[in-house]
C-alpha cells in the first residue's frame, strides 16, 4: 500500500521545533531524594514491579543526577525543543503547602541548562504522577478537591516560570486515563468495577486543564497552552456502513470526547448521550461548563504511536471496558480489545503490521489525524510523543544499530510533512524519547530513545549515555531541517 506521494521538498520552515520528550516519572529517578514524596504511580505500579519484574523508578534513567549531561546530548543532536514534565510530588511533596525548594530548584536548573543550550523548554504540568498524599486524603482526581489542588499547584509553576517557558501542555493523555484508569489513577479495589468515575475523573481534569490554559494567559507573556493528547485516528474494518458507524461512535467517544472540550467547550453530544444512557455520564455541576469554556487552548499536542480499528457490536455481545495490552512484548499476545454493545468494537487492522506489542504502524494515520484535526478546529499541532518501543541490543564495542527507529520514525516525520503541505500548521516534532527510559507497562526493555541508558531491568549498572544510530541520524535530520529524509 501507498504512503501517498512525497512531497518534492522535504525541508521544514525555519521556525520549526525539533526535539524529543520524556516524563519525570519514567525517566528522572532519585524517588525518594530532595525531599519527593511518592506519587500514585509509585504505588500503582509497585505490583508490575513485583508480577513482571519490571525496574522501580528510583533510578528510572537517573537523569535527576544527570541532566546536563543529557542536555548536552539534545544540543549535540541540535534539538530546539525538549518537552518533559514536572513531578507534583516533587514540588509539593505532601500536594498542597509548603513548596520543596530542594525540588523546585532541580527544575529550575534544567530550565536554565535548556535554554543556556538554545533549547526550548515545553513543560507538561501533569503526566499521571498525583502526588500519592492526595489519594490518601480525598482520593485524588476522584474527588473535586483535587481541581483546587492542582490550580494550587499549577499557579505556583506557571509563576515561577513564566519568563521562560513559552509553551505548556496541561495534563497528559486524558483519553489514556480514561482507558487505562487503575493503570494511571489510583482506585480502590470496591471501586473498580464503577465505569461512571472515568468519566468522573476525565471531568474533574477538564475543569483542572481549563483552570491552567486561563492561568496561562493570564500570566505568561505569549504564552501558549494546549493538551497533550493521546491519539489515534479510527478507521472502520470495512466499507460495510455499520462498520462505518462503529468507527464514527468510536471516535466521538475516543477522540472527539477530548478534543471538542479543548476547543469548543463542549461534550460531543452522540457520546454523551450514549454515556448517559448507561449510566456512565460524568456528574456536572452548575457552573462547570462555562469554567470549561472560558479555558480554551491555543494549540493541541498529540502524542500519536498507531491508528486504531473499529467494527459493529452487536447490543447483546460481552461489555469489555478496557483495550489491550501486551506485557510481553511477543506480537499477539494483546489481552482484549474494547467492546461497547450496540456502539462499537475495537479489533485488528488486517492491513497493518504491527510493533512487538501489537501497536498498528500506520505513518498514514500521522498525516490523516493531523489533516483531520486542523481542518475540524484549526488550531495549530504539535507532536510530543511519536516513536517505536524495541528491544534495543548493545554490541560489544557499545553500538546500537537501530535502523528499524530510523525507518519508523523518518516515514512518521515524512507524513507531518505532507500534512503541513496540505495545509497544516505546526509547530514541533517531539518524538518519543530523548533517553531510553521506564516504561510503566513494559519496564526498561522497551525502549525508545535516540541515547541509550546502559541498564536492565534488574540491574541499573551506570546509566551510562551511549549514541544509537537514531541519534545520528536524528542529528543529521535537524542539521538540514527535515531535508535529509
Amino acid at each position: 500500500m501507498s504512503n501517498t506521494t512525497a512531497p518534492t521538498d522535504t525541508a521544514f520552515p525555519q521556525d520549526f521545533l525539533w526535539g524529543a520528550s520524556t516524563s519525570a516519572y519514567q525517566v528522572e529517578g532519585a524517588a525518594e531524594e530532595g525531599g519527593k514524596k511518592p506519587s500514585q504511580q509509585d504505588v500503582i505500579n509497585k505490583d508490575s514491579y513485583e508480577s513482571f519484574g519490571f525496574a522501580t523508578a528510583e533510578i528510572a534513567s537517573d537523569q535527576y543526577h544527570r541532566y546536563k549531561e543529557d542536555v548536552a546530548l539534545m544540543a549535540e543532536m541540535g534539538f530546539s525543543a525538549y518537552r518533559f514534565s514536572i513531578a507534583w510530588s516533587r514540588v509539593f511533596p505532601d500536594g498542597a503547602g509548603e513548596v520543596n525548594e530542594v525540588g523546585i530548584q532541580y527544575y529550575r536548573d534544567l530550565i536554565d541548562e535548556l535554554l543556556a543550550h538554545g533549547i526550548e523548554p515545553i513543560v507538561t504540568l501533569y503526566h499521571y504522577d498525583l502526588p500519592w498524599a492526595l489519594v490518601e486524603r480525598y482520593g485524588g482526581w476522584l474527588d473535586r478537591q483535587v481541581v483546587a489542588d492542582f490550580e494550587a499547584y499549577a499557579r505556583y509553576i506557571i509563576t515561577e516560570f513564566k519568563d521562560k517557558v513559552k509553551y505548556w501542555t496541561t495534563i497528559n493523555e486524558q483519553s489514556i486515563i480514561v482507558q487505562y484508569w487503575t493503570q494511571k489513577c489510583y482506585i480502590p479495589q470496591e471501586l473498580q468495577d464503577n465505569d461512571q468515575l472515568r468519566y468522573q475523573i476525565n471531568h474533574h481534569m477538564n475543569l483542572a486543564h481549563a483552570i491552567a490554559c486561563n492561568l496561562v494567559h493570564e500570566l505568561v507573556p505569549d504564552g501558549m497552552v494546549g493538551s497533550a493528547l493521546g491519539y489515534a485516528p479510527i478507521y472502520p474494518l470495512t466499507s460495510d456502513p455499520a462498520d462505518n458507524m462503529a468507527a464514527q461512535n468510536a471516535n466521538e467517544l475516543r477522540n472527539s470526547f477530548y478534543t471538542d472540550i479543548y476547543f469548543k467547550g463542549t461534550y460531543p453530544k452522540a457520546a454523551m448521550r450514549y454515556l448517559e444512557a448507561h449510566g456512565l455520564a460524568p456528574k456536572i455541576e452548575p457552573g462547570d461548563m462555562e469554567l470549561i469554556a472560558s479555558g480554551m487552548s491555543d494549540f493541541l499536542a498529540l502524542n500519536y504511536y498507531a491508528s486504531e480499528c473499529a467494527k459493529w457490536c452487536p447490543a447483546d455481545e460481552k461489555e469489555i471496558r478496557y483495550s489491550g495490552v501486551n506485557r510481553s512484548g511477543k506480537k499477539g499476545d494483546i489481552s482484549g480489545f474494547e467492546t461497547h454493545p450496540g456502539f462499537y468494537e475495537m479489533c485488528k487492522n488486517p492491513e497493518l503490521d504491527t510493533t512487538d506489542w501489537d501497536w498498528a504502524i500506520d505513518p498514514v494515520g500521522m498525516e490523516y489525524m493531523l489533516r483531520d484535526l486542523y481542518e475540524r478546529y484549526g488550531k495549530p499541532l504539535m507532536i510530543t510523543e511519536n516513536g517505536l518501543g524495541a528491544y534495543d541490543e548493545l554490541t560489544a564495542d557499545g553500538k546500537v544499530h537501530d535502523d528499524y527507529r530510523i525507518d519508523y520514525l523518518s516515514k512518521h516525520i515524512a507524513a507531518v510533512k505532507r500534512a503541513m503541505d496540505a495545509g497544516v500548521e505546526m509547530i514541533a516534532y517531539c518524538p518519543w524519547s530523548a533517553v531510553d527510559l521506564l516504561s510503566t507497562s513494559n519496564g526498561v526493555k522497551k525502549r525508545y530513545g535516540f541515547i541509550y541508558v546502559d541498564r536492565t531491568d534488574d540491574d541499573p549498572k551506570e546509566c551510562a549515555r551511549l549514541r544509537k544510530d537514531s541519534f545520528y541520524w536524528y542529528q543529521n535530520v535537524i542539521k538540514s531541517n527535515g531535508a535529509a529524509l
